[in-house]
């Protein structure tokens, strides 16, 4: 049976991530993560969400957009075995897939409304800046949560990594949270951060590079060390710069 129907963005999410890299790998991984999806035309009038205030957690179905043009893959080695087994696509939840689409929960904190203008006010994304948003539904726990499911090679939550800020880091750090838009830095570099989002190549190898996650329209240079008592690894933040160095 063919499919013909087409399909339109009906909004577009607007979130702290502007680039792939440090975007953690599910949703809920970064509570402090603040984003708006802003409803486009003609969908953009109130009656689309009149009643979804009453749900505390949304469903997005949205497009990878900018995997599109990469095509998918019939296997793929999810960073969860070290890049170093494959699975089949749809086995995981890769961004190569046959038609690039993908599902986060995220939770709702309010809806806004001006002449023109709807967004619903959401956290703990993991899309990246201007993902568009193809649907969106209410996520209903009695149906949508299975306590018994099996989660296989993603059973367990991931292992955080503890996240420090240099002196340097925390004097900048300072500045900014003193401006609205950054009221949550701190809580949002360390849940990014705490993911560890190295390649799993690079992982538990001795690894001098300076790291740069992008949020918001700051810079985050980071490095990793295992200059501790227990030898664990910990990430350190270096320094939080003005402007986007992508």
């Amino acid at each position: 049976m063919s499919f013909s129907s087409q399909i339109q963005a009906v909004a577009y999410c607007r979130t702290p991530y502007k680039q792939k890299f440090g975007i953690p790998r599910q949703p809920g991984l970064a509570s402090a993560a603040r984003g708006f999806v802003e409803l486009q035309a003609p969908f953009n009038h109130i009656d689309t969400v009149r009643g979804l205030e009453q749900y505390s957690h949304l469903w997005l179905v949205f497009c990878f957009h900018e995997n599109l043009e990469q095509g998918w893959k019939t296997t793929v080695r999810p960073p969860r075995l070290g890049g170093n087994e494959k699975l089949g696509v749809f086995a995981t939840r890769s961004t190569f897939r046959p038609n690039g689409l993908g599902q986060s929960v995220v939770k709702l904190h309010k809806i806004h409304q001006r002449k023109g203008y709807v967004a619903l006010e959401i956290s703990g994304m993991d899309l990246l800046d201007g993902t568009p948003i193809i649907d969106i539904k209410p996520y209903i726990p009695f149906s949508d949560s299975v306590p018994e499911a099996l989660g296989g090679i993603a059973h367990e939550a991931p292992v955080l990594t503890q996240v420090e800020f240099s002196q340097t880091a925390l004097q900048q750090l300072t500045q900014y949270q003193r401006l609205e838009q950054y009221l949550h830095l701190e809580e949002l570099i360390t849940d990014v951060l705490a993911q560890d989002p190295r390649p799993a190549y690079k992982k538990a190898k001795a690894d001098p590079k300076l790291y740069q996650v992008a949020l918001y329209d700051l810079d985050i240079l980071w490095r990793v060390s295992a200059e501790t008592a227990d030898a664990k690894e910990t990430i350190v933040v270096q320094e939080i710069r003005a402007g986007i160095s992508v």
